[in-house]
């Protein structure tokens, strides 16, 4: 009884340190890691044995290959459809953003569906005029909910999978969860259409931050000067050199970019001065001139024109970058006009736009002397923008445009990550191999096909979660070995004497769920799970029931922002507060249990 008193005050004592965040969690479970040893109930190896465990490298796995996905941009690519489709409609924001969420979170992280998608909603809400706030909490419930679709969806899933194999019983197939996710999903998105009215709406501030591409095209006045034209087989600009053609001096024409068609995708070229041109190659012009010059520049040199698909290039977004510059009082460039400035070869970069005071300058932009404290708006390549913020005096980076942060580490592998997340599934669904072994073979092909690279592979596993899991298992050790298992099994027998399975398993549900509000749904599962055993086995019935009650309580962690990673993300950018999750997260949790309780004895039976 003494080794369980001291187990006992341990756990007290890590569950006050999770509920005021101090230490960090992932710094608590370190702590108990080491202390539990010196009880006497484990040796230090035991404590350590978490570091071994299949579901361990599992949930790091899940991280690499949830990294793939963003990297190549998969998540984004679903975010634009989601833009595109929406259009102003509230409603069908919220249900299109659940879904989407909920779906890509079945089978990544979610809390890095979280983290991708919420500058996702920001750019909808800024759009759309929606407040963040009626967006960024159904993006929560999504992303939990997400957990309950797949036995790979969140980690608490493994944790007490990993229980009944620990236990001798086969654990969970890898939709063994979707018969109860969906509704909850579905349930879920209809509750956020209704919910959503009981959330803040304040609207960011327009034009907060960074600014996107939209609002300098509307400042510098950019639209109406952007062209596409190809390079027909008639024309005399195959074989010649931008430096050769001098377009800026001749027409006041400048080249921003080349798109050039290779086998499978098109390249955009940067206008260096030797960058030779070659048939069906397609210039993105800016015509500082008159607008007529067009036609004059089509015809002499046999060029097509060809539609825009974005106003001045935005569809390029993710090759060709903006940023504001100062003029710095020092720079040589002052007295120069732009074009003896020289900024294409200098700099890599073309100007598109000049402030002088808060007014752009629209007149003679090309021959305008520079004065100092001068605002230039800058296009080029994203990594020549980079250099300009690192290696420049003349000039200083005061805005980068918000599309920064949207650009794709290595585009044009979206189909090779959607290939080796699709092999995963299938290998996990079939059961040929094991899981982990699935996912380690699925983050091997990401890095053959140049989805992820080691060092992005390192950085994308969330270390602090790993850390948080291995800390908290050896307590379930330590509590079966000393009694703690049986008295809290006996404990909930003795609550709910006499009065069936399934006030049972609403208890334990409510168990786990409260328990959650004050420390990780982790670290609930992993002091829930082996309870959850231990009941089912006195009641002489199915482990599975009550090992699927615990999971799908330990996601239902919607009623505090604490009560998960996910919460926490959206707590700034949605503008809540802590009683914004207890007024709209406790009625889903009560619906939550309702279903489960319902379903579960239903569809594996007691």
């Amino acid at each position: 009884m003494f080794d369980l008193t001291i187990v006992l005050v341990l756990l007290a004592a890590a569950i006050l340190m999770f509920a005021i965040n101090k230490p960090r969690l992932d710094v608590v479970a370190l702590i108990m890691l080491l202390a539990l040893p010196f009880t006497g109930v484990l040796t230090m190896g035991e404590a350590l044995a978490g570091f071994s465990d299949p579901n361990i490298v599992l949930i790091a796995a899940l991280f690499v290959l949830g990294d793939g996905l963003v990297r190549t941009g998969v998540a984004q690519l679903l975010g634009d459809w989601l833009i595109a489709k929406a259009g102003d409609s509230k409603i069908t924001l919220i249900v299109l953003l659940m879904m989407i969420v909920g779906g890509l979170g079945a089978t990544m992280s979610s809390t890095a569906v979280t983290a991708i998608f919420i500058p996702v909603a920001l750019r909808i809400a800024n759009s759309t005029g929606v407040g963040p706030g009626q967006l960024m909490m159904p993006l929560s419930f999504a992303a939990l909910i997400s957990g309950m679709l797949t036995l790979v969806a969140t980690a608490p899933n493994l944790v007490i999978n990993g229980e009944l194999e620990r236990h001798g019983i086969e654990g969970f197939r890898f939709f063994s969860f979707t018969p109860f996710g969906l509704p909850i999903l579905a349930l879920g998105i209809l509750y956020m259409c209704f919910a959503h009215r009981w959330l803040p709406d304040k609207v960011k501030a327009k034009n907060a931050g960074n600014p996107n591409f939209s609002v300098w095209i509307d400042e510098y006045k950019l639209a109406d000067r952007e062209y596409r034209l190809r390079v027909t087989e008639q024309s005399s600009l195959a074989g010649m050199t931008i430096e050769d053609l001098n377009l800026r001096g001749s027409s006041g024409a400048s080249i921003l970019a080349v798109e050039r068609r290779r086998r499978f995708s098109t390249e955009v070229l940067r206008p260096t001065a030797k960058l030779e041109l070659a048939v069906n190659d397609v210039l993105l012009i800016d015509l500082f001139a008159n607008h007529s010059n067009i036609g004059e520049l089509r015809n002499r040199f046999a060029l097509e024109e060809l539609p825009l698909s974005g106003s001045y290039f935005t569809d390029r977004s993710q090759d060709i970058g903006m940023a504001e510059v100062l003029l710095m009082p020092t720079s040589d460039l002052i007295g120069k006009t732009i074009v003896q400035a020289k900024f294409r070869s200098r700099f890599g970069l073309t100007v598109i736009g000049l402030r002088r005071g808060v007014v752009a300058h629209q007149d003679d932009l090309l021959n305008d002397a520079l004065a100092v404290g001068d605002t230039l708006l800058l296009i080029g390549p994203w990594g020549d923008i980079e250099e300009l913020r690192s290696a420049n005096t003349d000039l200083v980076i005061i805005r980068l445009a918000a599309e920064a942060g949207q650009v794709l580490q290595v585009p044009g592998k979206a189909p090779q990550a959607v290939i080796c997340l699709a092999l995963v599934v299938g290998l996990m669904v079939s059961g040929l191999i094991p899981n982990v072994q699935a996912a380690l073979i699925g983050c091997m092909l990401m890095g053959a096909l140049g989805c992820i690279d080691i060092a992005s592979a390192y950085r994308s596993v969330d270390w602090k979660t790993i850390v948080l899991i291995v800390g908290m298992l050896p307590f379930s050790v330590a509590l079966e070995r000393t009694g703690g298992v049986e008295l809290a099994a006996d404990g909930l027998r003795a609550i709910t004497s006499g009065a069936g399975h399934h006030v049972m398993l609403a208890t334990l549900f409510a168990m786990t769920a409260l328990l959650g509000m004050f420390i990780s749904n982790t670290a609930t599962a992993v002091l829930m799970a082996p309870v959850a055993i231990a009941v089912a086995k006195e009641m002489h019935a199915s482990p599975y029931p009550f090992a699927m009650t615990v999971a799908l309580a330990a996601s239902t962690a919607f009623m505090t922002p604490v009560s998960s990673p996910v919460n926490t993300l959206v707590v700034a950018p949605g503008h809540y507060t802590f009683g914004d999750f207890v007024r709209v997260g406790v009625p889903f949790s009560l619906v939550a249990l309702i279903v489960c309780v319902l379903l579960v004895p239903w569809l594996l039976p007691l």
